[in-house]
């Protein structure tokens, strides 16, 4: 599985949304990451997939 955007025009969008949620939940993103711990990213992501999940229900 490729990790590459379908989207490339969104990867701005995406990067302000991780930004949002990371903020939400308190977890201290900056351009340099590697001092954050693997369930502080993951987090994020998970908060992500959810955040996008319900928006989705919302819109069926």
């Amino acid at each position: 599985m490729s990790n590459r955007k379908l989207v490339p025009q969104a990867k701005a969008g995406l990067n302000k949304f991780k930004m949002e949620t990371a903020k939400e939940l308190g977890v201290n993103f900056t351009d340099y990451n590697g001092d954050l711990t693997s369930r502080e990213c993951g987090s994020v992501g998970g908060e992500m997939v959810k955040k996008m999940v319900q928006q989705y229900e919302e819109n069926l």
